[in-house]
């Protein structure tokens, strides 16, 4: 597994959206994590890399390292770095598109889409063997894309306002074309005559063109989730690769699902229910009849999915994932419940984005299992 983050520049004056990003990459020291460190559509975001791993902990102290030249680069600039999937007051029309050949003409297809576009995700990326798995992977991925979405949520506030969204980030996505879901196709020979035809008509000129929430890699040999806000710290964000590393254990093992015309039928309305309603939205699941379909919590259905992987865990760093995650589920925690916590302790979004960075860089604990 490995994982991507885009991330939050805040400046110090007043916790608004910096465009120090070009410079900012300058800064990073030593050199060699400049590769693991990549510019993004707008200049107040900053996208942060991992490499491949296995083990969880591993992965979380790669992180910390990361983390550690980002923070001592920001220093620099006088800037500070947050998670958190949208920034909650800033103003699309004010943002700069970020000096590229590929980010301009992103902008002059896509037109203010692409300076909307400045929200923040979390995207995992888990291997796979094979075309075919990677393709099964996509499908399976997709009935636990309101997990991710709930887990992950930390856009409540877009605009200056509060959306009533625990992830008001997923709705900016969803405004792209070629957005959605994949194709229901099975075999890989199949999805490549797919791409083959898209491409020859010039709708795409590489798999960087679809926004599917799940799409196969196969550059990377991967399955890349991306439906995630941005977690408010390393250690959650880890975590959520985590899972999806279990999942994708459990999924390729059992293949509990038959992938079909029907098969995305009701992820519309449970994606919405994810983000809209966090852990306690309601998931809607398809019965073999209509007697048989029912509606259960998010947060019931992921403790019963946790309880499904326990024998998939492989050490006891994912121990720690399973036990992170249910809590989270039995508590209903979340990273959107802390900002809007905040936000009425402090009666301002400025300094809850001050805290929130705070958060981020390692100067406040975790806000789960303090």
């Amino acid at each position: 597994m490995g994982i991507e983050l885009e991330l939050q520049l805040v400046n110090r004056r007043n916790y608004n959206l910096a465009s120090d990003a070009v410079d900012l990459l300058n800064w990073i020291e030593p050199r060699d994590l400049q590769k693991q460190i990549k510019l993004e559509m707008t200049q107040g975001m900053i996208e942060l890399n991992s490499g491949i791993h296995t083990r969880v902990d591993e992965l979380i102290e790669e992180l910390k390292g990361l983390r550690a030249a980002l923070n001592k680069g920001a220093q620099y600039l006088n800037i500070d770095v947050s998670g958190g999937g949208a920034h909650p007051f800033q103003h699309w029309n004010e943002q700069r598109i970020t000096p590229s050949e590929r980010f301009h003409y992103l902008h002059e297809k896509y037109g203010y889409l692409a300076k909307t576009f400045t929200v923040f995700g979390q995207h995992i990326h888990i291997g796979v063997e094979n075309g075919d798995d990677a393709l099964y992977l996509t499908h399976g991925f997709s009935r636990y894309v309101p997990h991710f979405i709930a887990l992950s949520a930390a856009s409540p506030f877009y605009q200056g306002a509060d959306t009533k969204f625990d992830s008001s980030r997923s709705n900016v996505v969803r405004a792209f074309p070629l957005s959605g879901t994949a194709p229901v196709h099975t075999k890989w020979a199949e999805f490549e005559t797919y791409y083959d035809e898209l491409h020859q008509m010039g709708i795409i000129a590489s798999m960087k063109d679809f926004y599917w929430d799940i799409r196969p890699k196969p550059e990377y040999g991967t399955v890349e989730i991306r439906v995630c806000d941005t977690p408010l710290t390393i250690e959650h964000a880890a975590h959520l690769g985590a899972y999806a590393q279990l999942l994708a254990r459990w999924i390729l093992t059992e293949r509990p699902f038959v992938v079909g015309d029907d098969f995305y039928l009701l992820y519309q309305y449970n994606r919405f229910e994810a983000s809209r309603f966090g852990l306690n939205g309601q998931l809607a699941l398809h019965g073999a009849t209509p007697s048989q379909s029912r509606k259960l919590p998010i947060y019931e259905h992921l403790l019963q999915q946790l309880q499904l992987l326990e024998p998939y865990v492989a050490n006891e760093a994912e121990q720690q994932t399973i036990l992170r995650l249910r809590r989270m589920a039995h508590d209903r925690l979340s990273d959107a419940a802390w900002l809007r916590q905040m936000f009425a302790q402090r009666g301002s979004l400025n300094d809850m984005m001050r805290l929130s960075s705070e958060l981020w860089m390692g100067v406040e604990p975790p806000p789960y299992f303090q």
